[in-house]
């Protein structure tokens, strides 16, 4: 995945072990927001996944997430997520509200993961 000027960052990073990943908006691959509750929390970690994905790295090696959401009301969504996705132990979280996100999302998700 290549950057561009209207995106001048890398999608994921390794550095000392660890794959920081770059804020994951809930886009379909072909840039289509993705609206609701649930579904924009999920879309928002199958962008995560393919940004983890460029530089081999997991879901399953996730230790931290941090979600910003422009309604705290998304916590609960956000909490049966990580019931959903995770065993415990689960990863580190947490939940930050914003006033707006890019693109009119409803949420974003960034991750430092484990590298492979």
């Amino acid at each position: 995945m290549r950057t561009d000027p209207h995106h001048p960052y890398s999608p994921a990073v390794v550095a000392c072990g660890l794959v920081f990943v770059s804020g994951s908006l809930p886009l379909q691959e072909d840039g289509t927001v993705v609206g609701g509750e649930r579904t924009a929390l999920d879309a928002a970690m199958d962008t995560a996944r393919r940004r983890m994905a460029t530089v081999g790295a997991r879901l399953e090696d996730v230790v931290k997430l941090t979600y910003f959401v422009t309604d705290m009301a998304l916590r609960d969504a956000a909490n049966q997520q990580f019931l959903d996705l995770w065993p415990e132990p689960r990863p580190a979280r947490t939940v930050v509200g914003v006033s707006e996100l890019p693109y009119g999302s409803v949420v974003e998700i960034d991750a430092i993961v484990k590298a492979p």
